[in-house]
């Protein structure tokens, strides 16, 4: 898998990527069609791991951790033979409160354009408090 380095946030002629970075920041889920019939979620948080297969279901759980309106900061796109990797830090508000979340994606795109597998590694969901020491540690 050789990588071809292309760090933006404007579009990437590849519209499945750039409806999936719309959808994460719309905060209304992501939409199954994106997805392969057989796509795979690879999903890595903290202290767990765990599989999702099928779009219905990667977009249910999708659903559930990008639920509000957020940015991408921090963002950076690579290409790659068979797909992209994109990296972000996530930030957004619920019930009036900061939050953020630094995700990378390597997704695997099928002969169609669509997500055969996206392996996501997540570092945890950051509230005010967190981001708080976040900011002080790295001051």
């Amino acid at each position: 898998m050789s990588a071809t380095t292309t760090s933006s946030d404007h579009a990437l002629d590849t519209p499945v990527v750039d409806t999936f970075l719309e959808a994460i920041r719309a905060g209304r889920g992501v939409p199954e069609w994106i997805y392969a019939p057989d796509a795979v979620l690879d999903a890595t948080v903290p202290n767990w791991r765990f599989t999702v297969i099928e779009p219905a279901a990667i977009s249910a759980e999708y659903s559930r951790w990008f639920a509000c309106p957020a940015l991408t900061e921090e963002l950076d796109v690579h290409r790659l033979d068979d797909g992209v990797v994109v990296r972000y830090l996530l930030t957004w508000h619920e019930q009036s409160v900061p939050h953020a979340a630094h995700h990378a994606h390597i997704l695997t795109l099928d002969s169609t354009g669509r997500i055969h597998k996206d392996v996501v590694f997540c570092g945890g969901r950051w509230d005010a408090a967190l981001l708080a020491q976040i900011a002080e540690a790295n001051s």
